[in-house]
């Protein structure tokens, strides 16, 4: 089992930044690709960011593509999403998730664990 906790959520204006950090216990996190994902009101889960369980290759949704920053420290077994020029439309419960899968994810389905989420809201 991996548990993860995610931090660093709030409430901030429409061109600001936020830094999500997500810890993970309970295994050897370098084994493990993770992502974040984020879920608005009234709409489905989607994918935000990935990364690779080495680190070093990332992928993005088009539309984080240039604001946000997915990135670890598998020394500290902690994985971080970096938000820049945030807009109302990012307002969403964040999550990250961890998997074996080899590579970077980009499904829901592919990832074997899940934190319990982390309330972001962007003003306008």
């Amino acid at each position: 089992q991996v548990q993860l906790v995610e931090s660093g959520g709030g409430s901030v204006q429409a061109g600001g930044s936020l830094r999500l950090s997500c810890a993970a216990s309970g295994r050897t996190f370098s084994n493990y690709a993770m992502g974040w994902f984020r879920r608005a009101p009234g709409k489905v889960r989607e994918f935000v960011a990935g990364i690779r369980a080495t680190g070093g290759s990332t992928h993005y949704a088009n539309s984080m593509k240039g604001r946000f920053t997915i990135s670890r420290d598998n020394a500290k077994s902690t994985v971080y999403l970096q938000m820049n020029s945030l807009k109302p439309e990012d307002t969403a419960v964040y999550y990250c998730a961890a998997t074996s899968r080899l590579g970077v994810r980009s499904e829901a389905y592919e990832y074997d664990y899940w934190g319990q989420g982390t309330q972001v809201t962007v003003s306008s």
